[in-house]
């Protein structure tokens, strides 16, 4: 279970009498989860989300977050919003541990994305970068180019104990990928982690987004090119043309996808799925015995790697200018 930190009762209750949400009737971890301790949180008012941030969260990337949810969820943006207690302050600490209540948003996570999940999210997606324009903040992408670098020198030494010869092919890969990062790109705000168990659904109608730990300053097309890889493969690891073909045209229908963007979309998802395969094979090399959380597959964006690496232009994806 993803819950790193306990929460005595006699802390829970002084922590939320400074807030205006009642009285805690339950307090009960939450399984999913890899970076922080969250707990679902009901109390004589409604219900909550009490997450405690853990080590691999910086202190001073926190107020961003918390800000970026405030603005979005200020905007009409379906997401958590950070709840203020008594003196306006939504960020404290728990435990020892920075700490915040978070509103509670209803859904589930699709398990196996449909074509209709998938068009439902290029919308949200569009929406979310339109209204994050003017958010002030800015974070830089610390798993971008550069730190895909210091991944690849860290698992350098075992990483052919997953694949052999996978040492040198990131490498290799690291070295094309670095040469021809596009440049010109439209930036924003985007989530950076876009995965199906970060969008809630009722039924095929989105109603949510949440989890924005990994939300940054980057290209706004490298989020469509992270969201190619997440949802847009089968099970088998095949390519599902028709779940990418609906998420752009849903995309386009709110954000217009300049011809740059879409140019440099194989070039993008090549990025993003280096990304996942490298912090997903830190995670594995490094995982401690009697962790919590089972560390992700690696092998799985290495097939999707290869499926990127084979790409002439966007047709390769059933997609067009």
């Amino acid at each position: 279970m993803a819950v790193y930190t306990e929460v005595p009762d006699g802390e829970l209750a002084q922590f939320i009498a400074e807030y205006e949400i009642g009285d805690a009737v339950s307090c009960k971890g939450i399984a999913e989860g890899v970076e922080n301790s969250n707990y679902l949180l009901r109390t004589t008012k409604g219900t909550f989300i009490l997450t405690l941030y853990e080590k691999r969260v910086k202190l001073e990337d926190l107020p961003f977050f918390i800000r970026l949810m405030q603005h979005l969820a200020g905007k009409g943006l379906n997401c958590p919003t950070p709840i203020t207690d008594r003196k306006g302050e939504a960020l404290k600490t728990l435990c020892g541990r920075p700490a915040a209540i978070i509103s509670f948003l209803e859904g589930m996570w699709p398990r196996r994305p449909t074509e209709k999940h998938c068009q439902a999210l290029g919308g949200a997606l569009a929406d979310f970068h339109l209204k994050g324009r003017d958010f002030a903040m800015k974070r830089p992408n610390n798993l971008s180019v550069e730190g895909w670098r210091k991944l690849i020198a860290d698992t350098a030494g075992r990483a052919d104990e997953v694949e052999p010869g996978l040492r040198d092919r990131l490498a290799a890969e690291f070295a094309y990928l670095e040469a021809n990062w596009p440049k010109q790109l439209e930036s924003g705000v985007i989530h950076a982690d876009l995965f199906p168990d970060n969008v809630f659904f009722l039924g095929e109608k989105l109603s949510g987004i949440i989890d924005f730990y990994f939300a940054c300053t980057d290209f706004l097309a490298y989020d469509l090119a992270i969201c190619l890889n997440a949802w847009c493969f089968q099970q088998d690891f095949s390519f599902n043309v028709t779940k990418a073909k609906l998420m752009f045209e849903s995309y386009r229908k709110v954000r217009p996808i300049p011809e740059a963007e879409m140019q440099a979309m194989p070039l993008l998802a090549r990025g993003a799925a280096l990304r996942f395969l490298l912090t997903r094979l830190y995670d594995w090399l490094n995982h401690p015995p009697g962790a919590f959380v089972k560390p992700k597959d690696p092998v799985e964006y290495i097939k999707k790697l290869r499926f990127h690496q084979q790409a002439r232009d966007i047709g390769a994806y059933g997609l067009n200018r």
